[in-house]
């Protein structure tokens, strides 16, 4: 019989073997759930970024197709218009976004890597969205630290995706919690991060895996005991939390 231990570590494997980014156990039922669900509702444009983006080295970084569905829904639930994304890459999530919010809506989308995100843009602009985004290529925290200084920015944001540098995110949490709104939401991605989170210490990880297994984990921590939010972390592509100012 197995021991805990080696049961553990057996969990561990199979969370870093998965080729897609979802923490289902079964890459038959994630399958299901893409042809059943997601792609026979999956816009055009986002189908069209989807494989141009599955082409590129780093295709990884991208927001999976099922986050992406989700992300579009939540949006039209919660009425949102003025929104905001840290990372970007080639944007899928930014399109999701884009598709979602009323025309005259904005999107702050911020990457240090303006290369990438030209990739995705002429599918974009195709799509007649790339209207309501401003893009700023480069670091986000001093962009955010010019947002707070002018508290007409303050609880301003209905909505807020964060897919990007995992140490930093702590750093970025201090600053958005100011600028969206009571009751708005903001989204951090990979909060499960390929299942690591729960993996034993001597789990053979990839270097980057273990790296920032940490600095997630303290978020993770920190957001469970935030007294102005509200969480609800969620078992999607490889985890996002959502946090819900409340105060």
């Amino acid at each position: 019989m197995a021991t805990n231990t080696q049961e553990q570590q057996s969990q561990a494997g199979r969370h870093q073997e998965v080729g897609h980014k979802s923490l289902l156990q079964s890459d038959a039922l994630y399958q299901y759930i893409l042809e059943t669900s997601v792609y026979p509702r999956e816009p055009e444009p986002m189908k069209e970024l989807r494989e141009l983006t599955a082409k590129h080295p780093w295709n990884l970084m991208t927001t999976s197709a099922d986050e992406g569905q989700f992300l579009n829904m939540l949006l039209k639930l919660i009425n949102a218009k003025n929104t905001m994304e840290i990372g970007v890459y080639t944007g899928y999530s930014l399109l999701a976004t884009a598709l979602a919010i009323p025309d005259d809506g904005k999107i702050l989308a911020m990457d240090v890597n303006r290369e990438n995100y030209e990739l995705g843009l002429p599918v974009i602009q195709k799509a007649g969205v790339a209207h309501k985004i401003d893009f700023k290529e480069g670091p986000a925290l001093p962009v955010l630290d010019q947002l707070v200084e002018d508290e007409k920015n303050h609880g301003s944001f209905d909505f807020i995706f964060v897919d990007a540098d995992k140490d930093n995110y702590l750093n970025y949490h201090k600053r958005l919690i100011e600028l969206v709104k009571v009751g708005g939401l903001i989204g951090y991605d990979n909060t499960l991060w390929n299942g690591s989170v729960v993996a034993p210490p001597d789990a053979p990880l990839r270097k980057y895996v273990r790296y920032y297994r940490d600095f997630v984990m303290e978020l993770n921590k920190a957001l469970a005991v935030d007294p102005r939010i509200e969480i609800c972390m969620l078992p999607v592509g490889d985890g996002i939390t959502l946090c819900r100012r409340l105060k």
